[in-house]
């Protein structure tokens, strides 16, 4: 088995993602090969809450200029996790 920690990478804190909080949705850059099922198990195993729903984005890196050079950055895929009605919040968000 995976560990959840190689699952979930770290959470991302932007305003759009502040926001989103009040709705109890949760964003965060998570492993390019994980699948829905096991982000969903991994964020229920670490921060001990029930998810409803997981929304996967496959993120594409932006190409960069240095002078006449041009390199690209990394690939990353980004999920948004809903929690359920009645489960807790993440206190991890909590002093943001």
């Amino acid at each position: 088995m995976v560990n959840p920690h190689d699952i979930i990478i770290k959470p991302m804190v932007t305003e759009q993602s502040m926001s989103d909080m009040a709705d109890k949705k949760y964003t965060f850059v998570v492993s390019k090969k994980a699948n829905k099922t096991e982000i969903k198990k991994a964020v229920e195993k670490i921060f001990g809450v029930k998810v409803d729903k997981v929304n996967t984005i496959n993120m594409l890196g932006k190409y960069k200029r240095m002078g006449a050079n041009i390199g690209k950055r990394p690939d990353w895929k980004k999920a948004v996790v809903k929690l359920t009605a009645d489960s807790k919040e993440i206190e991890f968000f909590e002093g943001m």
